[in-house]
């Protein structure tokens, strides 16, 4: 890949995007008497904010989460100082000023600081909140074989007043069975954790036994509330439904889209999902 420097011009002209007051009271009106809140979430494979047009553009990436009204995004293949490439750019934070909102981030893979840098080259998920994020984790998966390293970050994030668990992940893409320990390991590690929701680039398609694990334990966010074929990859001419949204039983998906405003941002379309989260009990 072609080295691209546009992230240095990026944060030279870093601008908050914060939520309108009108939007949070939007909100705060749909949140039920009963402790229950209304919350908007994402999945989105950024492909290190490089679009299928070979442009490296993070503000298109912000563009695209803040249009869609989502309130809490999981991001894949996002890049923290990792490589020319993405201009040694730390994305999540970057991602997180331009939007006005909170980070979290889970390297996957790490390495010292290469030469004529300061900063460990990362490359892995981030979470995005409107919400405060109050602690994050990021737990390495199941790999075999020198496959790259996955890893599933969690983000527990204060909606309102309610608590919510949040997950993002990207599977391995060459081998199932890798997959299918990679699904198990994430089904024991979210465990009794509610309301709770994971997603993520799953490279799996509905019906491959590795989703079944997922889907004997959550809801899909699709299934539940989603129209059409749900289709994310490959953007521009998507055949394949691999990006998903899975919930626990205190969460209820009331509509779920794939966001097609800019299917040019990345190698893949985002998917949202309105939520109503229910109390703690």
């Amino acid at each position: 890949m072609s080295a691209l420097l546009l992230p240095l011009l990026l944060l030279g002209s870093v601008s908050l995007a914060v939520p309108a007051p009108a939007a949070a009271d939007d909100a705060d009106a749909a949140d039920g008497a009963d402790g229950a809140r209304v919350v908007d979430v994402m999945t989105f494979n950024v492909h290190h904010a490089q679009g299928t047009d070979a442009v490296l553009d993070l503000q298109r990436i912000a563009d695209v989460i803040e249009n869609s009204g989502a309130d809490v995004v999981g991001l894949q293949e996002v890049d923290r100082h990792y490589s020319a490439r993405s201009g040694w750019v730390d994305q999540p934070a970057a991602l997180a000023r331009l939007l006005g909102w909170h980070s979290a981030y889970g390297a996957n893979l790490d390495a010292p600081p290469p030469a004529g840098q300061t900063e460990r080259s990362q490359y892995g998920t981030a979470v995005l909140s409107r919400y405060p994020i109050v602690s994050s984790e990021n737990t390495h998966l199941y790999n075999a074989d020198g496959k790259e390293q996955r890893g599933l970050l969690r983000a527990t994030i204060d909606v309102r007043g309610q608590r919510l668990d949040f997950y993002s992940t990207h599977l391995e893409h060459s081998s199932q069975d890798i997959r299918q320990h990679q699904t198990t390991e994430i089904v024991d590690l979210v465990d009794e954790a509610d309301p709770a929701i994971v997603v993520g680039d799953f490279n799996a398609y509905p019906d491959a036994p590795e989703i079944a694990t997922l889907t004997a334990a959550f809801d899909d966010a699709w299934e539940v509330a989603g129209r059409g074929d749900g289709f994310t990859y490959p953007a521009e001419e998507p055949h394949g439904r691999i990006d998903n949204l899975y919930v626990t039983d205190r969460v209820r998906p009331v509509t779920a889209e794939v966001v097609m405003a800019d299917p040019v941002a990345s190698d893949h379309l985002p998917v949202v999902s309105r939520v109503v989260i229910g109390p703690q009990e």
